[in-house]
């Protein structure tokens, strides 16, 4: 039986029955019962009531070619015909996670060269943690074991990655996080610089909460820092131009290793493969998953740097790490197939040189006069939009999170689905976008923003 002989009132009474939602309140959920998406084509997603919604958020950040591929469906057929699993364990492997890590090394940054699979950007970050404060006893100095993260940074849901985060919520439910990791302030400059500073000033300050903490700890003890390049679940958050610069000057006066988190940046979101080369830096790790494969099969890729490859092939031994479907062949080459059709339509290029642009300049021009709205900022293709009760002293409405919430279900009602966290609304779509399809999401967005005032303030 297919889910079309299942009415809506039936599919929500049986989700609420059996299935617990990642990052819910299923009381809540309950109560109104959850939306069901049936099928997508394109930029869009449909409902199972046929209603067409543009999708501004790629899924949860990680549909880049567009939906309704078929190259990428037949690309997993075949390799279920032909090899639908072996795993990457007994000193075994199959063709595609081989030359799909050929791939990602030919278009990572120089320095890297070696790639971990994994299923998850969940799994990527507890391998790269792993894996860091390994390197350091294999250098003969398991003291060094700190690792330096970030408020409001997203890492993960599992237990290495809550801890490696810095959302509160997650953190109070965590009962007991993994030791030694500790968060500074993030380059958040809407609301954390100071008056008179400048975006310049302001990142070298974020930068230096860095080294303070790498000095306060005693540099022999610091192993990493681990950031994402722009916080894109904290609420797309992108630092100065003066940040990375200096984050990556202070990570080599101190000997401190560079860990990037680009499981939403990477492949091509930022107009670059990664963000690392659009913004210059050069990491030892790179955490990578959700565009890798559009979304149409879980993978994950741990990029490493060749200094601590190199440590871990002439001193490591075994490495006592992996999972069952590292390297899996299905996903694998689906995310060969997806690489190529980003390659071969010219997307990432697109980002850099049409939408990415043409996105800034109509949030710029048509929506940061609204109202609501204390900023806009974008980055290729990702933005946000902060939403304030006035627009001159950037105060917000007395509810924490209320208002963007509000505007989010105006949104989704008419048709535009977008995320609210906290007070900011953030977008990034699928890579295929057009032209046409950021008017019309300005347009969605104007319109909810109305809708939404009206609401707060009439």
């Amino acid at each position: 039986m297919t889910y079309q002989n299942y009415s809506l009132a039936q599919l929500q009474e049986i989700d609420a029955a059996h299935h617990l939602h990642p990052f819910t309140d299923h009381k809540e959920l309950r109560a109104s019962g959850s939306r069901i998406i049936t099928r997508a084509e394109g930029a869009y997603i449909y409902d199972s009531e046929g209603t067409a919604i543009l999708d501004a958020m790629a899924g949860l950040w990680c549909v880049a070619v567009g939906y309704g591929r078929d190259e990428l469906a037949d690309a997993a057929a075949a390799q279920m015909k032909e090899l639908p699993y072996y795993n990457s364990f007994f000193r075994c492997s199959t063709p595609s996670p081989v030359l799909l890590a050929k791939k990602l090394a030919e278009i990572a940054p120089k320095n890297i060269n070696q790639v971990f699979f994994g299923s998850s950007g969940s799994e990527a970050n507890d391998t790269a943690l792993r894996l860091v404060r390994h390197f350091w006893a294999l250098e003969g100095k398991p003291e060094k074991n700190r690792i330096i993260s970030r408020t409001m940074a997203y890492h993960g849901s599992t237990i290495a990655g809550t801890s490696l985060g810095g959302m509160d919520g997650m953190h109070n439910q965590l009962y007991g996080a993994v030791p030694n990791i500790v968060h500074v302030m993030m380059p958040y400059a809407f609301e954390l610089a100071l008056p008179g500073e400048s975006d310049h000033d302001f990142g070298l300050r974020a930068a230096k909460a860095i080294e303070d903490a790498i000095v306060e700890a005693g540099p022999e003890n610091v192993a990493a820092f681990i950031g994402e390049p722009i916080q894109g679940a904290g609420g797309v958050k992108i630092p100065p131009a003066s940040y990375w610069p200096e984050v990556q000057r202070i990570c080599r006066k101190y000997d401190v290793l560079l860990m990037l988190d680009e499981v939403i940046t990477g492949y091509g979101r930022t107009g670059a493969w990664f963000a690392a080369q659009s913004m210059g830096i050069e990491a030892d790790t790179i955490t990578t998953a959700k565009a890798l494969t559009s979304g149409y099969q879980p993978l994950s890729a741990l990029l490493v740097g060749d200094r601590i490859a190199a440590t871990l092939t002439e001193k490591g031994g075994e490495f006592y790490h992996g999972y069952t479907y590292s390297g899996h062949p299905v996903a694998c080459a689906v995310a060969l197939k997806n690489l190529e059709i980003l390659e071969r339509e010219g997307l990432i290029d697109r980002v850099k040189s049409d939408t990415g642009p043409y996105f800034a300049e109509q949030l710029l021009a048509r929506v940061a006069p609204h109202g609501l709205v204390g900023e806009v900022r974008t980055f290729g293709l990702m933005g946000a939009v902060e939403i304030v009760s006035d627009k001159k002293s950037r105060q917000r409405f007395a509810e924490p999170g209320s208002a963007a919430v509000i505007i989010r279900d105006h949104a989704i009602a008419i048709g535009l689905m977008l995320r609210a966290t906290g007070d900011t609304m953030i977008m990034s779509p699928p890579l295929v976008w057009t032209r046409e399809h950021i008017d019309l999401a300005v347009e969605r967005l104007l319109l909810a923003l109305d809708l939404a005032e009206n609401d707060l303030r009439g």
